[in-house]
């Protein structure tokens, strides 16, 4: 039970964290992505991803983020296909199934490199974002 309540609180508060940042800066997040962002909208894509290392939750990071998208003018099947740039928790092995897989991997295959950003989930993560990404925009493109 009070695992439960110490993740629901953490879960909101990373919500919360992001929410009351965007709001209190948008329009400084505005002006420093607008110009690119509506020249060349799969950029945004970036956003959602260096946002989603920070916030640590898909939820939060698109609650945070995507009103940015939508104000900038950025088309909402655009946004849609950006979605799984949402995802980039993986990046810095902090996040706690990362952590854990780590630990249980009893051969040794699974780890945290020399430098922190070279581990085993990196180049797999990457590499599905990537995909995603490139595949929902491409979706969008062709529907609309």
């Amino acid at each position: 039970m009070r695992a439960g309540v110490v993740a629901m609180i953490g879960i909101f508060g990373l919500a919360w964290l992001g929410d009351s940042f965007v709001g209190a800066n948008k329009a400084d997040l505005l002006a420093a992505v607008g110009g690119i962002a509506q020249a060349m909208s799969w950029t945004f894509a970036f956003v959602l991803f260096f946002v989603s290392v920070l916030l640590y939750s898909q939820a939060a990071t698109a609650r945070a983020v995507m009103p940015l998208g939508a104000a900038l003018g950025i088309p909402p099947q655009t946004l849609i296909g950006m979605f799984p740039a949402v995802n980039g928790y993986f990046f810095i092995p902090t996040y706690g199934s990362l952590v854990a897989a780590i630990a249980f991997d009893g051969s040794g295959t699974t780890h945290i490199g020399k430098y922190v950003l070279n581990h085993s989930f990196m180049i797999p993560g990457l590499v599905a974002t990537i995909v995603a990404v490139t595949t929902g925009l491409g979706i969008a493109g062709i529907l609309y």
